[in-house]
């Protein structure tokens, strides 16, 4: 078989592979049913403690320097928040009504809502089942909390999802985000790929090189800043269309119940394309449920698990609930989303910004893409680099960043379909043992919620 054909079929295999892995009768149920399944056994709290989560973020800022940890409990969820929020807020939700209509979105909401209980407990038991490496390091997640809560009879389940998640924070983490950067970049300002290469190649090194403690410092200040700003200019445009935004409402609830008829480019979408696809998007958004955010979460400087899984549910609704809601809301009151080609997910956000924000619009999603993908690519690099940690011991720290480093400029230069499909296929089979693990381990999850409860029955439930 000559090697085009060859690679030809292959790709073809990987992305059938992916179809089943991600389908309507293997993950996306798993994923969805351990959810539902967490919230019903946690008794709703990650539904009823939005609001002291939130506050327990901002004290999170400072650490008891006496417990164990390399990051503050706040520094720990934005290096989660780092690799969440990227791409997926933006291409990911346009992606989604593009293929499955507004219903999409709701569908969207679904996920983060079961997903915040699936990340409490995930963050939960990486910090309860952590080790600390004999350099200092502390590693955690599905890797160790599978191999020191299940046992030695659950090793080779560990080590599969450790070899996937290597393997995927080279694409989806780095490779694929590279590319956007480099193809954002060049569409809105015309700047050559090969120098934009060269300067993310710079960049990621600097940080890199400073190890987790510098990708948390980094992470501190650019995630919240590049959140809090496109909620603010989101919010600024739905105020000036302040007419649209109760019919954009009503779209994605109208459409969620039932079929979206075609209109302009768009053929139209069942219900079952609106649940699928917004699942979909939903859950490669926020990544809850993956096993990749609890790997960050294992860094935190904290003595008590249960409370750095209180900052692990936040996360799906900062970036769902929050974040992709503002970009799926601007497309529809831009109104002529339907028009645009099916393949152009990206051009869909930067026209309906264009268009509630003339001269600008195009530009800011220009910019907060490139720092979106930024700092999913620092996170992915803590993900890659402790799955490595896992498997060839600490010594594998360094030569994995340097290797993801020099991985970022063939990124941003190279043709990425096939990527971007194996990235999908390893990010789903990540998830499968995770998914396991966090069935067999629940009874461990909700005890520990219970006894910390009974605890703080009667004071400052985030007291130390």
């Amino acid at each position: 078989m000559e090697p085009v054909s060859f690679l030809a079929t292959l790709h073809g295999w990987i992305g059938t592979l992916g179809g089943l892995v991600w389908g309507p009768y293997c993950l996306l149920p798993l994923l969805v049913g351990t959810g539902v399944y967490l919230v019903c056994g946690l008794k709703f709290l990650p539904w009823r403690y939005v609001g002291p989560a939130f506050m327990h973020m901002w004290r999170g800022r400072r650490s008891n320097d006496a417990h164990g940890g390399e990051l503050s409990p706040f520094k720990a969820m934005m290096t989660c928040m780092a690799a969440t929020i990227g791409t997926g807020n933006i291409v990911g939700v346009a992606t989604a009504i593009m293929i499955g209509g507004p219903g999409a979105v709701f569908w969207m909401w679904v996920t983060a809502a079961v997903g915040m209980a699936t990340k409490y407990a995930e963050a939960l038991l990486a910090v309860k089942y952590r080790e600390v490496t004999p350099t200092g390091d502390y590693v955690g997640g599905p890797m160790y909390y599978i191999k020191n809560g299940l046992g030695d009879s659950w090793k080779w389940m560990a080590f599969l999802f450790a070899i996937f998640g290597m393997v995927a924070s080279f694409g989806i983490g780095n490779m694929t985000q590279c590319n956007a950067i480099t193809g954002n970049l060049a569409t809105a300002f015309s700047l050559p790929p090969e120098a934009v290469a060269v300067v993310l190649f710079v960049l990621v090194g600097l940080v890199l090189i400073g190890g987790v403690k510098r990708i948390g410092d980094v992470a501190g200040v650019v995630v919240p800043f590049m959140a809090v700003a496109y909620i603010l200019i989101g919010i600024v445009i739905m105020l000036t269309n302040y007419d649209k935004v109760g019919p954009a409402f009503m779209s994605i609830i109208e459409n969620a119940f039932s079929p979206a008829p075609a209109a302009g480019g768009f053929a139209g979408a069942t219900i079952m394309m609106a649940m699928r696809y917004g699942m979909a998007r939903g859950l490669f958004s926020n990544e809850a449920g993956l096993g990749s955010g609890p790997i960050a979460h294992a860094t935190a400087i904290t003595n008590n698990p249960v409370r750095q899984g209180f900052l692990g549910m936040i996360d799906p609704f900062i970036d769902t609930i929050l974040v992709c809601t503002m970009t799926a809301l601007i497309i529809l009151i831009a109104g002529d989303w339907s028009a645009v080609d099916r393949g152009s997910a990206a051009v869909m956000t930067s026209h309906a910004f264009g268009h509630a924000l003339p001269g600008i619009g195009q530009y800011f999603v220009a910019i907060a893409l490139v720092l979106f993908a930024f700092t999913t690519i620092l996170g992915w690099c803590v993900y890659g680099e402790r799955c490595a940690v896992y498997l060839f011991g600490h010594k594998a720290l360094k030569p994995f960043r340097l290797i993801f480093t020099l991985v970022v400029p063939l990124g941003a230069l190279a043709e990425l379909s096939f990527v971007w499909d194996l990235s999908d296929l390893f990010n789903g089979l990540m998830a499968l043992p995770n998914l396991v693990a966090l069935l067999l381990l629940s009874p461990v999850v909700f005890k520990m919620t219970r006894e910390y409860f009974e605890k703080h029955a009667k004071g400052d439930m985030f007291d130390e």
